[in-house]
């Protein structure tokens, strides 16, 4: 049975040149600058507070880039979960990047990962993250995600997504199956006031899989959740 949760979701990205270069258009020359978004939802689930964020963004140039990367959801005032990732991005090809660094989950355990992938735009304009990940005791784990900006007009904006994460081992420690673990995939729809100003609807449909799925259900816990968020985004 799918759970539905309505949450206002507050979304903020940021995004300055350090060194002004207007006649640039296609390279900055060298100069610094930055971009980040940060999202927070907020909402109930069984009468329990829940919140969550999402914080994606860098500092660099055209060719190297230091990415950050934070997410994590709070129930009532106990943190489930929790993870930071730093990482040097490199330009290798048009709309790609190649990436290397450290992840560092909190939350539900501690534990620190090696992490490389690619970050870029994939045919027909799907932007494409793909990691893979390996944990301090060795453990090898991978996610993808791909999203799209649809215009349905220059205001009126569709942006359809999917994540996926898989695991190369079981572990009934964290309750992660091996293969597919989970993933969820979802539709946001966002109405442009402004590039600055941009109130959008997000529904989401998540799911567990395989032996995850088996043990969140031995646990109590439920293996599918739709949720319908409200949010805004803002630029500055």
């Amino acid at each position: 049975m799918s759970i539905k949760k309505i949450i206002l979701v507050f979304g903020v990205v940021y995004a300055t040149p350090a060194l002004a270069e207007p006649a640039m258009n296609h390279d900055h020359g060298g100069a610094n600058y930055h971009a980040f978004r940060l999202e927070t939802d907020f909402g109930q689930f069984k009468g329990e507070n829940i919140a969550s964020w999402d914080l994606d963004g860098w500092y660099g140039n055209d060719y190297d880039k230091l990415w950050l990367k934070s997410e994590g959801e709070i129930a009532g005032s106990k943190t489930e979960q929790a993870e930071i990732w730093a990482l040097y991005s490199r330009n290798i090809a048009t709309f790609w990047d190649a990436q290397i660094g450290l992840r560092q989950d909190f939350k539900p355990q501690s534990h620190s990962y090696l992490a490389a992938g690619f970050n870029g735009l994939a045919p027909y304009f799907f932007e494409t993250q793909a990691h893979l990940f390996v944990r301090d005791d060795g453990a090898i784990s991978a996610r993808l995600r791909q999203e799209n900006d649809l215009l349905i007009t220059n205001r009126l904006i569709v942006q359809p997504y999917a994540e996926a994460n898989f695991n190369g081992e079981a572990d009934r420690t964290l309750g992660l199956g091996s293969g597919l673990s989970d993933g969820n995939i979802g539709l946001q729809t966002r109405y442009e006031f402004s590039r600055e100003f941009a109130p959008y609807l997000d529904i989401k449909y998540a799911s567990k899989f395989g032996q995850t799925k088996d043990w969140a259900k031995l646990n109590g816990e439920k293996a599918q959740a739709t949720t319908f968020n409200i949010g805004i985004r803002l630029k500055f």
